[in-house]
């Protein structure tokens, strides 16, 4: 028997059973206009803010708080949208529209933040079922793809990865933030650093901590001989 499949669920993130709830993010004063994040695991865990999601936000504001303007951005397994509404929120106003995406169970919630913090004019919320189709508006290639706390369930695994492939163009550049929570985490990254180009970001100051508390960060790319480098 093939035990890829043989997960020990004591491993991946828990439903919670806790009531629907309304969190105020500022990112430790990143945000002068803090975000209202409504968190509700109702539909599944995705519905709860994760680690990852508040490293990564924090970076991108920290490090890129200017350097996206005019670029397309796409977040993949948003739940609800913290990434990608810390970026239309804390980012350059000019930016083309945000796309947050997740299964459809997640889509209600992800309007639901969008609406919340008056972000409807940058931010889109649609579903992206990894492995399948791109749907038709996401735009091909986007610059910057955005991924949090999606590495948990290891049948999705190739899923991922091949929507990494699909978006990933010549001038893409992913972000892809993850918490360490078991050895399949591992294989995960072995089979990623096989299909593209991955280095761990060390320019943030808090990097360190993140590791500490096996939270880590990566920049992933189409391999060089792709990209024509």
């Amino acid at each position: 028997m093939d035990d890829s499949l043989d997960i020990d669920e004591s491993l991946i993130p828990v439903r919670d059973l806790k009531p629907a709830s309304q969190s105020t993010i500022s990112f430790d004063g990143m945000l002068s206009n803090p975000l209202l994040l409504q968190e509700d695991l109702k539909e599944g865990c995705g519905g709860q803010l994760w680690p990852a999601g508040m490293v990564l936000s924090k970076y991108l504001l920290r490090q890129h708080h200017s350097s996206f303007l005019g670029k397309t951005i796409v977040e993949l397994g948003a739940g609800g949208g913290l990434v990608g509404l810390a970026l239309a929120r804390g980012c350059h106003p000019e930016m083309p529209r945000i796309y947050i995406t997740d299964q459809a169970p997640m889509l209600p919630l992800m309007k639901t933040n969008i609406k919340l913090n008056n972000l409807s004019s940058t931010v889109e919320a649609t579903v992206l079922n990894w492995g399948d189709s791109l749907p038709d508006c996401i735009p091909k290639h986007p610059a910057i793809i955005l991924a949090a706390d999606c590495v948990y369930f290891e049948p999705a695994f190739p899923l991922l990865i091949s929507t990494l492939n699909d978006l990933l163009g010549p001038e893409s550049v992913c972000y892809f933030c993850f918490k360490r929570r078991r050895r399949a985490d591992l294989r995960f990254m072995k089979h990623a650093r096989k299909m593209f180009d991955v280095d761990e970001i060390r320019d943030d100051p808090e990097a360190e901590t993140y590791r500490r508390e096996n939270i880590f960060l990566y920049q992933i790319r189409l391999k060089s001989s792709k990209r024509g480098v």
